[in-house]
């Protein structure tokens, strides 16, 4: 079985990205969709993160309030990102060990790819066989943020910096990579660049031990 790692900058595409691979066959887990489930109530992440930044993270039905979240990690003096992921990470990443095993008993010549945000930033490269990274023009970063959070550009670039200032600059990504997928055009485009890297992991899939 081939371990796949798929990262980038915010807002760059790489949920679009991975649900491409996913409708190609690969196996994917998305590491914010897991740390969204243990940070639901009653889980042990969920009460570590209340413990360490307070009641006031929550919504009025008692689940985490990820925005507000966000924003006190990210926002503080000094900033508290650092903190947060200490709590989370850990909990995410031994979960998707865990799948990464019974995708490996069940497909042995498959390929798992974990998207994250953060995989060279934690030192998880190490992790897989392979890293792709996915890029765009900041102003892309930008325009699709602004869209998916319903805000206008102005707040949505101070968002896209804030966020930034916490991961590694796309020129070191891109250097880290493997694989570099250029999404700042069509569907279509970005999907011909899957296709192409997917025959390649699927030939290392096919001789991995």
């Amino acid at each position: 079985m081939l371990r796949v790692g798929l990262t980038g900058g915010i807002a760059c595409g790489k949920s679009a990205v991975a649900s491409m691979f996913a409708a190609r066959g690969v196996h994917v887990s998305q590491s914010d969709a897991v740390a969204h489930r243990l940070m639901l109530p009653g889980q042990p992440v969920y009460e570590a993160v209340v413990g360490q930044f307070g009641r006031n993270i929550l919504d009025d039905s008692g689940c985490i309030d990820r925005t507000k979240l966000a924003e006190l990690a990210f926002s503080s003096q000094p900033p508290r990102v650092e903190e947060l992921n200490r709590l989370v990470h850990p909990a995410v990443r031994a979960e998707q060990e865990r799948w990464t095993e019974e995708v490996r008993k069940n497909d042995p010549r498959g390929i798992a790819m974990i998207e994250a945000a953060l995989i060279l930033e934690t030192g998880g490269r190490a992790r897989f066989d392979r890293l792709i990274v996915v890029m765009c023009q900041p102003e892309q970063k930008i325009e699709r943020l602004a869209k998916r959070l319903g805000v206008d550009c102005q707040a949505a670039r101070r968002e896209v910096e804030r966020r930034s200032r916490a991961q590694w600059p796309d020129a070191e990504k891109a250097r880290a990579a493997d694989f570099l997928i250029q999404n700042a055009g069509t569907l279509e485009e970005t999907a011909g660049q899957v296709e192409t890297i997917l025959l390649q992991l699927k030939r290392e899939a096919e001789t991995e031990p």
